[in-house]
Protein backbone atom coordinates (compact mmCIF):
# COMPACT_ATOMS: atom_id res chain seq x y z
CA UNK A 1 0.00 0.00 0.00
CA UNK A 2 1.15 3.64 -0.31
CA UNK A 3 1.42 3.80 3.49
CA UNK A 4 3.83 0.83 3.56
CA UNK A 5 5.88 2.30 0.69
CA UNK A 6 6.27 5.61 2.55
CA UNK A 7 7.28 3.90 5.80
CA UNK A 8 9.86 1.68 4.08
CA UNK A 9 11.32 4.71 2.27
CA UNK A 10 11.57 6.52 5.60
CA UNK A 11 13.26 3.54 7.30
CA UNK A 12 15.74 2.98 4.46
CA UNK A 13 16.70 6.67 4.28
CA UNK A 14 18.85 6.17 7.40
CA UNK A 15 20.38 2.92 6.08
CA UNK A 16 22.12 3.66 2.76
CA UNK A 17 23.92 0.29 2.75
CA UNK A 18 20.57 -1.55 2.51
CA UNK A 19 18.74 -1.89 -0.82
CA UNK A 20 15.32 -2.92 0.51
CA UNK A 21 13.46 -5.16 2.91
CA UNK A 22 13.03 -8.93 2.87
CA UNK A 23 9.73 -10.59 3.78
CA UNK A 24 9.47 -14.22 4.83
CA UNK A 25 7.66 -16.62 7.12
CA UNK A 26 8.95 -18.66 10.03
CA UNK A 27 7.50 -21.54 12.03
CA UNK A 28 6.41 -19.87 15.25
CA UNK A 29 3.53 -19.25 17.59
CA UNK A 30 0.53 -21.32 18.55
CA UNK A 31 -0.89 -21.44 15.02
CA UNK A 32 2.18 -22.36 12.98
CA UNK A 33 3.60 -19.44 10.97
CA UNK A 34 4.51 -15.81 11.49
CA UNK A 35 5.85 -13.11 9.19
CA UNK A 36 9.43 -11.87 9.23
CA UNK A 37 10.60 -8.51 7.94
CA UNK A 38 14.24 -7.45 7.83
CA UNK A 39 16.58 -5.10 6.00
CA UNK A 40 18.67 -6.57 3.20
CA UNK A 41 21.86 -5.44 1.48
CA UNK A 42 21.37 -7.56 -1.67
CA UNK A 43 18.71 -9.47 -3.57
CA UNK A 44 20.15 -12.90 -2.92
CA UNK A 45 19.75 -15.86 -5.24
CA UNK A 46 16.56 -17.25 -3.73
CA UNK A 47 14.52 -14.07 -3.37
CA UNK A 48 11.76 -12.79 -5.66
CA UNK A 49 11.92 -9.01 -6.13
CA UNK A 50 8.88 -6.75 -6.13
CA UNK A 51 9.37 -3.04 -6.86
CA UNK A 52 6.60 -0.68 -5.81
CA UNK A 53 7.02 3.09 -6.28
CA UNK A 54 10.80 2.81 -6.02
CA UNK A 55 10.80 0.53 -2.96
CA UNK A 56 12.36 -2.90 -3.33
CA UNK A 57 10.76 -5.76 -1.39
CA UNK A 58 12.34 -9.21 -1.59
CA UNK A 59 10.28 -12.33 -0.85
CA UNK A 60 12.12 -15.39 0.45
CA UNK A 61 11.77 -18.35 -1.91
CA UNK A 62 10.22 -20.66 0.67
CA UNK A 63 7.60 -18.00 1.50
CA UNK A 64 6.51 -17.19 -2.06
CA UNK A 65 3.52 -19.56 -2.21
CA UNK A 66 2.44 -18.63 1.32
CA UNK A 67 2.54 -14.90 0.49
CA UNK A 68 0.99 -15.09 -3.00
CA UNK A 69 -1.60 -12.30 -3.31
CA UNK A 70 -0.69 -10.73 0.05
CA UNK A 71 -0.98 -6.97 0.54
CA UNK A 72 1.49 -5.31 2.92
CA UNK A 73 0.20 -2.23 4.75
CA UNK A 74 1.52 0.09 7.45
CA UNK A 75 -1.00 1.11 10.11
CA UNK A 76 -0.64 3.68 12.90
CA UNK A 77 -3.07 4.43 15.71
CA UNK A 78 -2.81 5.94 19.19
CA UNK A 79 -1.41 2.75 20.75
CA UNK A 80 0.71 1.13 18.05
CA UNK A 81 2.30 1.32 14.63
CA UNK A 82 3.02 -1.80 12.59
CA UNK A 83 3.23 -3.45 9.22
CA UNK A 84 0.10 -5.51 8.57
CA UNK A 85 -0.15 -8.34 6.05
CA UNK A 86 -3.54 -8.91 4.40
CA UNK A 87 -3.10 -12.48 3.20
CA UNK A 88 -5.99 -14.15 1.28
CA UNK A 89 -4.42 -17.61 1.82
CA UNK A 90 -4.85 -17.69 5.61
CA UNK A 91 -7.20 -20.36 6.96
CA UNK A 92 -6.89 -19.41 10.64
CA UNK A 93 -5.06 -17.20 13.13
CA UNK A 94 -4.27 -17.43 16.81
CA UNK A 95 -6.15 -15.30 19.33
CA UNK A 96 -3.31 -12.81 19.83
CA UNK A 97 -2.71 -12.37 16.08
CA UNK A 98 0.94 -13.44 16.24
CA UNK A 99 0.67 -16.49 14.01
CA UNK A 100 -1.44 -18.00 11.24
CA UNK A 101 -1.95 -21.20 9.27
CA UNK A 102 -2.55 -21.93 5.61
Amino acid sequence: TPSAVQKIKQLLKDKPEHVGVKVGVRTRGCNGLSYTLEYTKSKGDSNEEVVQDGVRVFIEKKAQLTLLGTEMDYVEDKLSSEFVFNNPNIKGTCGCGESFNI
